[in-house]
């Protein structure tokens, strides 16, 4: 296939065709990103107050936890697939992968702290008043 260079190991090989998917995924989760700040801005907005009771009773809502949580996941989702293209375009040497798997871990971190919060507050407003 090749004389041991860099072009004649991979000749032939062909693509990966995963670039497609990547680019795919970070326009849609723009999109809902887009659609759930607009949500989030205009629920915001039509509260009375912005007192720490009136969030918590907000927060409490099935229809306002649920969005926040799609909030969260998209966001962080996009986060990671951005970040993801940076370190790929901009690191080449080992420590590629170690900030992949740190990038992997803080967003599977922080999503898991936001959604936690939004069902704890969810879970709780209720009994407390």
């Amino acid at each position: 296939m090749g004389d041991g260079t860099s072009i004649g190991r991979v000749r032939g090989l062909g693509s990966a065709h995963e670039g497609v998917h990547h680019w795919w995924h970070q326009r849609l989760t723009a999109g809902s990103n887009l659609l759930l700040v607009l949500w989030l801005m205009v629920s915001l907005l039509i509260l009375p107050d912005y007192s720490y009771e009136t969030i918590t009773a907000w927060m409490a809502s099935p229809i306002v936890a649920v969005p926040l949580i799609l909030f969260v996941v998209s966001v962080f989702y996009h986060f990671r697939m951005g970040l993801q293209v940076v370190i790929e375009d901009y690191q080449h040497d080992e420590s590629r992968i170690v900030l992949m798997v740190l990038l992997n871990f803080f967003t599977i971190a922080a999503s898991a702290l936001a959604i936690f919060s939004i069902l704890k507050i969810a879970f709780t407003a209720g009994a407390a008043g």
